[in-house]
């Protein structure tokens, strides 16, 4: 797994369980920055910051494009899933498209439900496809 992946992957972790815990994203980032171990890469800190800095934008683009679904219904899996994924297409123009979108359904196979690499795939690719205005 690359550095980049696992930057993904500890991001993800933490807007998960700030979600889950119904607190602030970037305070659950610096208990885990102050922990330090392991310690956390710079990219996650900025794809938690970015997602955060952005998260109104992101969720109004989710309810925009994950048709048939609020954001509220999602499993909390995609959700944090689907907020990273499109801060990278959107905020992130040095990760190539298919990139975020292959490390979003990856995350989602091995981390959420048998249906949720199709939902992820479905929603990014539909972002992508109309670049909504950031």
């Amino acid at each position: 797994m690359s550095a980049r992946s696992k930057a993904r992957k500890r991001a993800l972790d933490v807007l998960y369980e700030s979600d889950v815990r119904g607190v602030d994203a970037l305070g659950t980032l610096a208990e885990r920055v102050s922990l330090a171990d392991p310690p956390v890469n710079d990219y996650t800190i900025e794809l938690v910051e970015g997602v955060q800095a952005n998260r109104p934008r992101i969720d109004e683009i989710l309810a925009e494009y994950a048709e048939g679904w609020t954001i509220a219904r999602m499993p909390d899996v995609d959700r944090a899933l689907l907020r990273l994924g499109v801060y990278e297409l959107l905020w992130r123009d040095e990760v190539p498209h298919a990139v975020a979108i292959d490390e979003a359904v990856e995350l989602a196979k091995t981390l959420s439900t048998d249906e949720s690499p199709r939902f992820v795939n479905g929603v990014l690719g539909r972002v992508l496809r109309d670049q909504p205005a950031t």
